[in-house]
Parts: structure tokens; sequence; C-alpha cells
């Protein structure tokens, strides 16, 4: 006989395997692939550390509210691009195109 209908639950899974793209899909990290995604959320934490202290350093010398607005959304501004750039880094390197981007 012939083969048992599938369920609609198959039927989705495989539109969506026909869907996706191939970048998307996930091979395994090479050993060198895992040490440089580490090595890059190291760098990523050492440079949001060094922005955290320098930002509590100058807070202590401002007294003015719009200065310390400033300061802050600077700072958040700083936080969210580094944690951007990390993850641009760590995309590259799972693509395995990536060119370490040293600061």
């Amino acid at each position: 006989m012939g083969k048992p209908p599938k369920s609609s639950y198959e039927l989705v899974m495989e539109r969506l395997r026909a869907a996706d793209p191939a970048e998307t899909k996930k091979t395994p990290l090479s050993a060198k692939q895992k040490e440089a995604i580490a090595e890059a959320r190291r760098v990523a934490a050492a440079r949001l550390a060094e922005r955290e202290i320098l930002f509590q350093d100058a807070l202590k010398g401002m007294h003015d509210p719009a200065e310390r607005d400033k300061a802050e959304s600077e700072y958040r501004t700083d936080r969210r691009r580094i944690n951007e750039d990390c993850e641009r880094e760590v995309e590259a390197i799972r693509r395995g195109s990536a060119k370490p981007v040293s600061r």
C-alpha cells in the first residue's frame, strides 16, 4: 500500500524547510569558530565594562541634570553599538566570513 497521509504538522514543517534560505540553516561550528566567537564576546564584555567605568566616573563630576541626561544617552548608545558590533561579528564568524574587528 501507499504511505499514510501526512499530518498538518508534517506538511507545515516541510513548507518551512522549503522556504528556509540556506543561510539560516545551522551547521555545527568548528572549534576555531567557537573560540573566535568566545573571543569576540570577551572583547565586547571588556569594552562594555570599560565604558561602564568611564561613565560612572564621569557621572561623579556632573551636577547639571541636562549634562547627566546627555551622558546617559551617550552611554546607552555606546552600549547598544558595542552589542550590535559583537552580534554582527559573531554572525560573520558563523557564516565563515569573519574578519576579526580589533578595538
